[in-house]
């Protein structure tokens, strides 16, 4: 049996927030949609929503290899045998004093955000190599391009995410696959809506993304010739300002204006 000719997206963190604006995007296009979550009641209600022939859905915790083995092979077989995009979108944040948040919750957030990725691209790799030009994308964030004060290990790992990023997309070249990430500033979700009190970042410069801002972009980075995408693609005019600061400012103004910002 050949190749489905139609396209399939798996994306992860799929019940809520940023994932579900993209798997409603991509499904109102017509593509197979993979969704997948902790919150399985949260995917398969989803998965009713959208119709069975449009879509699989499963649990998924991005901290555990077995589990990604599991759904990334049933959704190659429910997909027609290709796997076209990966979002790696599963995300938690400590938003606290860093000395103060419990260890197991920072090591719980490297396991998610970092660890999670890191899964996802090594196990996803066979099913991306099948299909031609495929790509992965990551939710990396503007707290890369410089930690943020209250945001530490959340910061930590999206720079992580970003170096990844930029490694597999030059090896992977020659396999045909991209990998890409987007890199939003604040979004209107539900972690971000938990952040604005203990925030003054958040509270400086507003919350001026949506989750279908994202999907917006993800889905411009799953169209056209693979080889034409950015690899870095900061989302909203905040995000692409502070992205051109970062790399045209010395170290000690990048590290001025955040301490600014987030009121030290």
């Amino acid at each position: 049996m050949g190749m489905s000719t139609r396209k399939s997206i798996f994306i992860t963190g799929a019940a809520a927030g940023i994932g579900r604006a993209v798997v409603e995007r991509f499904a109102q296009a017509g593509w197979f949609v993979g969704l997948y979550d902790v919150d399985e009641a949260g995917v398969q209600a989803l998965r009713q929503q959208l119709g069975a022939e449009r879509c699989h859905a499963g649990r998924l915790d991005v901290s555990q290899p077995d589990d990604w083995e599991r759904q990334l092979e049933g959704f190659f077989n429910a997909a027609g045998g290709r796997l076209d995009v990966l979002v790696n979108n599963a995300g938690i944040s400590v938003t606290a004093p860093f000395a103060e948040a419990d260890l197991a919750r920072h090591t719980r957030l490297i396991d998610i955000n970092l660890k999670g990725v890191v899964h996802g691209c090594h196990l996803a790799f066979d099913y991306l190599r099948r299909t031609p030009d495929s790509r992965v994308v990551n939710l990396c964030s503007a707290s890369a391009l410089y930690g943020q004060p209250m945001l530490a290990s959340y910061s930590a790992t999206k720079a992580a995410v970003r170096s990844l990023t930029e490694a597999l997309d030059i090896e992977w070249q020659r396999h045909g696959i991209r990998v890409v990430d987007v890199l939003p500033l604040f979004v209107n979700t539900a972690m971000v809506a938990n952040d604005v009190h203990k925030m003054k970042t958040v509270q400086t410069l507003g919350v001026r993304l949506s989750p279908e801002d994202i999907a917006h972009s993800i889905w411009r980075l799953a169209q056209g010739p693979g080889r034409r995408l950015p690899v870095h693609t900061p989302v909203g005019l905040q995000a692409k300002l502070f992205y051109l600061l970062a790399k045209m400012s010395p170290d000690w103004a990048n590290r001025l204006v955040t301490a600014r910002m987030a009121g030290h």
